[in-house]
């Protein structure tokens, strides 16, 4: 299984978190727009991503929900029917949840670092640092504690768990 370290944080100042990112970045910012189908799913989790093109992208992913740096394994398959997939997978497993977002990618190295609008949740920037085979997680924890400096994050701005549990929430606070 792959692997990475990753980071979420809501973003205080979006704007001057995309200038630092602009000026850090090797590679100019990629826009995309994100359809996120989540399934039932007992050793993980399982998430469909569709894209405008029509495109998809399959995700098996294990982490813990903590603050802070955290290692984060997965496996992709990608796919040119999402929509069938997507009806596959809710008829098998049951959906428990849909997250959309626009997405800008940055490249600085290894790092990927996402500035995502998320519907009903806001502004949040998330990190994501490739590890290779043989290195420690530390090494990936130390990169992402970097970036997060170069960009103004601040510990404290960090969340826990996917933007799924974070509409959850929100959607359980209005029910109160």
């Amino acid at each position: 299984m792959a692997r990475n370290i990753e980071i979420k944080a809501r973003a205080s100042d979006f704007a001057a978190i995309r200038l630092k990112a602009v000026k850090v970045a090797s590679s100019p910012p990629v826009e995309i727009r994100q359809d996120d189908t989540f399934f039932q799913c007992d050793r993980g989790r399982l998430k469909l991503r569709a894209f405008v093109d029509g495109t998809g992208i399959l995700i098996f992913y294990r982490r813990p929900d903590a603050q802070g740096p955290k290692e984060s394994f997965y496996e992709l398959s990608e796919t040119n029917e999402p929509d069938a997939l997507r009806e596959t997978l809710s008829l098998a497993y049951g959906q428990i949840g849909r997250v959309r977002k626009h997405r800008t990618l940055f490249l600085l190295g290894r790092t990927r670092i996402h500035l995502d609008i998320v519907e009903g949740l806001g502004e949040f920037v998330e990190l994501e640092v490739e590890m290779g085979a043989g290195e420690t997680t530390q090494d990936g924890v130390r990169e992402a504690y970097d970036v997060m400096s170069e960009l103004g994050i601040h510990e404290s701005q960090l969340v826990e768990g996917a933007y799924l549990d974070l509409l959850d929430r929100v959607s359980t606070n209005n029910r109160t």
